[in-house]
């Protein structure tokens, strides 16, 4: 009788294991993701001429990310990465791209309009955004603490990070964290990897 006790015993926990290990693995594979910060209130003009502030983006979760039209250097590949996104999430209503210009001058919305007909930027909730040049400083450097500031030894007279930054549907920003637990706070716009990678999370902040 007890034989067959404990082969009942082993039996449930055989089972278990078949059903119940994938879905722990998985639990803890899926990343979790770090709070960073609050965006602070802005306020642009898009492309078309239109402003767009934060309460464009409510309910939204969206990539932000700071550029200029005349860049030679990274910001071809940074939105070549982003066309990527906009393509993984085209017609979905609920995610958003917000590309700021630090070079607002030249960036005008004409500019802007001209930029993203070329790029392929078809998304409606994807804004090419201009304004005061020191309000954009003060969103990149303060606000999302994502570098970007004139230099005339740079190329196109201008440095900024090729960083993008994931903001969810509550206006906060978020990203997942490191193998030691130490948030990553931006995914790098620039590699294939971090595409994937932030791909996969906004998947994860639209179902929050």
């Amino acid at each position: 009788m007890k034989n067959y006790r404990y082969i009942g015993v082993a039996f449930v926990v055989l089972v278990f294991g078949i059903y119940a290990v994938p879905k722990i693995v998985a639990h803890f594979e899926r990343p979790v993701l770090a709070k960073i910060g609050n965006v602070p209130p802005f306020s642009f003009t898009n492309q078309q001429g239109l402003v767009i502030d934060n309460t464009f983006y409510e309910d939204k979760v969206y990539v932000v990310e700071f550029f200029f039209t005349n860049c030679p250097t990274i910001c071809p590949k940074m939105n070549e990465n982003m066309l990527r996104i906009q393509d993984a999430f085209y017609g979905h209503p609920a995610v958003g791209i917000a590309s700021i210009s630090i070079d607002p001058q030249r960036d005008t919305p004409a500019v802007l309009a001209r930029y993203a007909e070329q790029l392929g930027a078809v998304s409606a909730n994807w804004h090419f955004l201009t304004g005061d040049l020191r309000e954009v400083y003060e969103l990149a450097n303060k606000g999302f603490t994502l570098y970007a500031g004139e230099n005339p030894q740079a190329a196109g007279g201008f440095e900024h990070s090729g960083m993008f930054a994931l903001v969810d549907k509550q206006g906060m920003i978020r990203s997942r964290s490191d193998a030691f637990g130490n948030p990553l706070a931006f995914y790098d716009g620039l590699s294939a990897k971090g595409i994937q990678m932030i791909k996969e999370d906004i998947n994860i902040l639209l179902k929050e």
